[in-house]
């Protein structure tokens, strides 16, 4: 086993028991006076993607319990790598939280690939609640050539690398599922990197790209709107918006699932009796009825894990998507 890879296995088993160090601090004894001032929940995406869908109701709700500000503030870039490690430096205090995607690990996986140092551990940051956990789902333009998933995959293995999708960027949460897709059925596609979600979906809309994976509140309206057309979804289930699209699973492709989760993240170093009082403001947020109405009007739906159970379902996802990273290998 590389040195590299050691350290990988080490540092994801750190992550997944939620390790980290707590230093003596004034926040530690004043627990129950947090917060005292506004807090920021920083988005690594442009607006108009799943982590900004995730966190601008949650951040409205937290205002309410928590009696203070919460601003959502967007720093896309490097596929979300920027405001990850921004965050992962940031004072351990409670103030300043992410709300990650589900590539938190795989980035820093891609860059080993590469032999790079990864632009942040993800030992620097401690998880405290899912959010979110949709099935991607396979979006075309409605007047595309396709009309069901099967039609569309005979189609790219027909013409290797002909048929163009859009991601947010290499190994990013929507290179990952299309990846999966590419190498369960042997159609390989021609895969164009953008910088988040949105600006994926809106390439999509305009026709440089024919194909994307997108969360199914990105393509909701569009689809209502007979712009886009949904063939099929990575989750276990049909999506509660799309009740007639079928998952790749009944498509006769198991191994291919996969969630766009949305989850909340601090400092690895923040007290614990502040990530205590997060984790529990998160809850009541999350149990307020508009947080739902709003993810349901988007065409998502809640999927809230308390600290403990997101830990448990990152203990499982994650070494799933670092095999699909080393499946793709290396993308420049």
């Amino acid at each position: 086993m590389t040195r590299n890879l050691a350290q990988t296995l080490v540092a994801r088993r750190r992550l997944m028991a939620g390790v980290a160090v707590l230093p003596a601090s004034p926040a530690l004894a004043q627990g129950a006076e947090w917060p005292t001032r506004a807090l920021t929940l920083v988005v690594p995406f442009p607006p108009g993607g799943q982590a900004d869908l995730a966190s601008r109701p949650v951040a409205g709700a937290l205002e309410r319990v928590l009696r203070q500000p919460v601003v959502v503030q967007n720093r896309a870039g490097a596929g979300g790598a920027i405001a990850t490690a921004f965050v992962g430096r940031a004072a351990p205090d409670g103030y300043t939280l992410l709300m990650s995607l589900s590539t938190l690990a795989a980035i820093p996986a891609a860059e080993q690939l590469f032999g790079r140092q990864p632009p942040y551990d993800v030992v620097a940051l401690v998880p405290i609640a899912r959010i979110l956990a949709d099935g991607p789902m396979l979006a075309v333009r409605a007047d595309g050539p396709w009309r069901t998933a099967q039609e569309f995959l005979a189609d790219a293995r027909a013409r290797p690398g002909a048929i163009e999708y859009g991601s947010g960027g290499n190994y990013a949460t929507l290179h990952l599922p299309m990846a999966m897709l590419e190498q369960a059925a042997g159609a390989p596609m021609l895969h164009v990197p953008f910088q988040g979600g949105g600006p994926a979906v809106t390439a999509l809309l305009g026709g440089q790209v024919q194909a994307a994976a997108a969360a199914p509140g990105l393509v909701l309206q569009h689809v209502q709107a007979g712009r886009l057309r949904a063939l099929a979804s990575w989750g276990a289930a049909r999506a509660p918006a799309f009740p007639e699209v079928p998952t790749f699973r009944e498509l006769g492709y198991p191994q291919v699932e996969f969630y766009n989760w949305a989850g909340v993240f601090a400092p690895a170093a923040t007290p614990a009796p502040v990530l205590a009082r997060l984790d529990a403001a998160i809850a009541d947020a999350m149990a307020q009825p508009e947080v739902s109405r709003s993810f349901e009007a988007a065409g998502s739906r809640a999927a809230h894990l308390r600290a403990p159970e997101f830990r448990a379902f990152l203990a499982e996802d994650t070494p799933r998507l670092i095999e699909v990273v080393r499946r793709i290998g290396r993308v420049e």
